[in-house]
């Protein structure tokens, strides 16, 4: 069996050999370069052929950024993950690096105890995206596969759709992961700024990335995004981003629906984890609740779309074609839970469409809300 071939593009000597060590572990897997900036490695490239490249983001000479640029020209389909550190510049140079064709990313290790532990971390993050990504050079277990090997008989494309919900819908739920910045940053600037429900959103990514691409998506939409807080008071037309690291509920308060975190465990070995934002917002808005799974690894949201489904809500699932992951949408899809399994570029007419039945209109209004910029915003709004 082939291995699959990854280049390591680091200018840290240290963080070279620990990456080269932790895929060494791996019987699958080999080191076919080294590099300690893009600009060698666009020389290397061509030489040794790589299924896939790790690549820091800070990097003398020629950065991750500048290398991502390049590489898209001659390679677009090489799947790259970038290597950044959890701070505000790191996070900022990873999204703009997903924006520039990043297959995916895997943050350094930090605050570990010992340099057994955060090899231990890293092992835990990368080997599984390296396999994902080059799994037809390997032969798929079932404890790697993301997409399923077969789909139920049943109705549209093969797919047992779940029947109608037919009650008005009072808030929108996000649920997505690997792929989902980019996700985001199509699906939620085509939502009317007079959207008249709340939107709560789970992405799975650590502290400080939520909240800079909770501004970025802020400053492209017509709604307004933030990450979420402990307080916070849903309103129609805003959006809230679950922070890292944290678990974001929703409570029923006195008058108004209001958000909780807090750091319980994991599930599904994730924190935030869609599961836990979907079953609060089944027992604060029941029947109520419009659920949308979006690209993703694994299957966080599976058991929260279950919940959504028995309390008689409506939830859409992102098709396989225009995922990056076909794992969170697919297991939706595949257990019927979904009762339309749509393109991304559709999902925001679906979405309105399914928030408007039962409501009259607004008068919907441009209004410059920020400098330089129109909004739509309604009157209730404003």
């Amino acid at each position: 069996m082939p291995k699959i071939r990854v280049m390591v593009v680091d200018d840290a000597v240290v963080v070279r050999r620990m990456v080269s060590d932790v895929l060494a572990s791996d019987p699958d897997l080999e080191v076919a370069a080294t590099a300690p900036n893009g600009r060698i490695a666009l020389a290397k490239i061509p030489q040794v052929n790589p299924d896939l490249i790790t690549m820091d983001v800070e990097m003398p000479e020629m950065n991750g950024l500048e290398t991502l640029k390049e590489l898209r020209k001659t390679h677009p389909m090489l799947p790259v993950i970038m290597f950044s550190t959890q701070t505000q510049r790191g996070a900022s140079a990873t999204l703009d690096a997903l924006s520039l064709g990043a297959t995916d990313y895997v943050t350094k290790p930090a605050n570990v105890g010992s340099v057994a532990e955060g090899m231990q971390r890293l092992r835990e993050q990368l080997i599984p995206k390296i396999r994902l990504y080059c799994k037809s050079k390997i032969q798929a277990s079932a404890s790697i596969s993301i997409r399923p090997s077969a789909t139920p008989k049943g109705e549209a494309g093969g797919m047992r759709m779940a029947s109608a919900g037919n009650s008005m819908v009072e808030l929108l739920a996000v649920g997505v992961s690997t792929g989902g910045p980019n996700a985001l940053a199509e699906l939620l600037p085509q939502l009317p700024g007079d959207l008249p429900v709340p939107v709560v959103i789970v992405q799975h990514m650590p502290p400080v990335f939520t909240q800079l691409l909770a501004n970025r998506l802020d400053a492209q939409c017509a709604i307004r995004v933030h990450e979420g807080m402990a307080g916070g008071k849903l309103t129609p037309g805003h959006a809230w981003i679950a922070p890292g690291d944290f678990h974001m509920s929703i409570l029923n308060a006195t008058t108004s629906k209001m958000l909780t975190l807090h750091q319980g465990p994991p599930e599904n070995s994730c924190r935030p984890a869609v599961d836990v934002l979907f079953r609060s917002a089944v027992e604060s808005y029941g029947s109520g609740v419009l659920g949308v799974i979006l690209t993703g690894m694994g299957r966080d949201g599976l058991r929260g779309c279950e919940r959504i489904h028995e309390a008689g809500g409506q939830i859409l699932a992102q098709d396989e074609a225009s995922s990056v992951v076909w794992g969170m949408p697919g297991f939706v899809a595949r257990a019927g839970l979904a009762e339309k399994v749509l393109p991304l570029k559709e999902m925001a007419q679906e979405i309105v469409r399914r928030v408007q039945r039962g409501r009259s209109r607004n008068s919907v209004h441009v209004v410059p809300s920020r400098p330089g910029s129109e909004k739509l915003r309604s009157e209730s709004c404003r």
